[in-house]
């Protein structure tokens, strides 16, 4: 069984003070883009689960802590039965490793997917939401996929209305960035919202609404930036060059180092895509379209 699952920009994200429970209370409004991750599930010895990564991240991740790898063990211990169930994934990258684009939580929301289907499990989209959501705030968004807005941990969502198509190119850094570190520069800093101040702009769900690229573009923001760029200021320039070359915003895509720049429509993307590849610092360029569904099968057998 082969699924495909997108990457993610948020185009808000919006971070409260750290709770008693060691989280961030999240306001998150995410977009799936077509930036694709292929995750195959073939059929292995009962009690056997491995996992291959090929693509952009060959052999990379390859153990335990592997999240599509933890999500089939998951799904296969809470809805498998009596009988022991195995899967050998394979794992095909284009979504960075560590850029804030939830590539994980895509690989673990295909694994989820594809092991239903390949084990004939009798578990509801709900239910692997759910699943989801132990492994990783945004699971459950890349199984849902479209324009939503999380809250909790990010987790807890809700469909926007989003009309028409939004042009995004992508900068992706050599260097990938850890979300702990940011979480915790962001701390350092003190800049944790208050309840009161965890709402999106009523603008920004209009522009969605209305598929108005230039107002979103005025809406664009994310909290955790500040700690980003402060652990990465190399990518200032980069959020600077794509607004020279004509994007209509840029942003630091979840906790980076990934750059998202919002284009006016095709053409301003393929003019923008082309010359900002040459930026230094900038290991790759990816021009994406969003919304775009989330996990989905591809196919039965390849």
């Amino acid at each position: 069984m082969r699924v495909r699952a997108p990457a993610k920009i948020n185009l808000a994200l919006l971070v409260g003070r750290l709770g008693d429970d060691g989280y961030h209370p999240l306001v998150n409004l995410f977009q799936a883009v077509s930036l694709l991750d292929d995750v195959l599930a073939a059929p292995a010895e009962p009690g056997c689960f491995t996992v291959t990564m090929t693509g952009e991240s060959a052999g990379v991740g390859e153990g335990p802590d592997n999240l599509a790898l933890r999500a089939a063990r998951l799904l296969a211990e809470e809805h498998g039965g009596d009988e022991p169930l195995g899967v050998a994934l394979t794992v095909r990258k284009t979504i960075p490793v560590a850029g804030g684009m939830a590539g994980g939580s895509a690989d673990a929301a295909a694994a989820l997917l594809a092991c239903s289907v390949l084990w004939d499990l009798d578990v509801a989209p709900d239910q692997l939401a759910a699943l989801g959501s132990r492994l990783g705030a945004d699971v459950p968004f890349a199984l849902l996929g479209g324009t939503a807005l999380g809250t909790g941990r990010g987790d807890v969502l809700a469909p926007v209305l989003t009309s028409g198509t939004f042009h995004w190119v992508l900068a992706v850094a050599e260097e990938g960035l850890s979300t702990p570190a940011v979480y915790t520069r962001f701390d350092e800093l003190g800049r944790g919202r208050r309840p009161e101040e965890l709402d999106v702009p009523d603008e920004l769900m209009n522009a969605l609404r209305t598929g108005d690229a230039r107002a979103l573009a005025g809406q664009l923001h994310n909290d955790l930036a500040e700690a980003a760029l402060d652990l990465r200021p190399d990518l200032s320039r980069t959020l600077e060059r794509g607004r020279e070359l004509g994007a209509l915003a840029s942003l630091v895509s979840g906790s980076g180092p990934t750059c998202a720049f919002l284009c006016e429509d095709e053409s301003a993307a393929i003019d923008v895509s082309t010359q900002l590849a040459s930026t230094p610092g900038v290991q790759a360029v990816r021009r994406v379209l969003g919304p775009v569904h989330g996990a989905r099968l591809v196919s039965p057998t390849h």
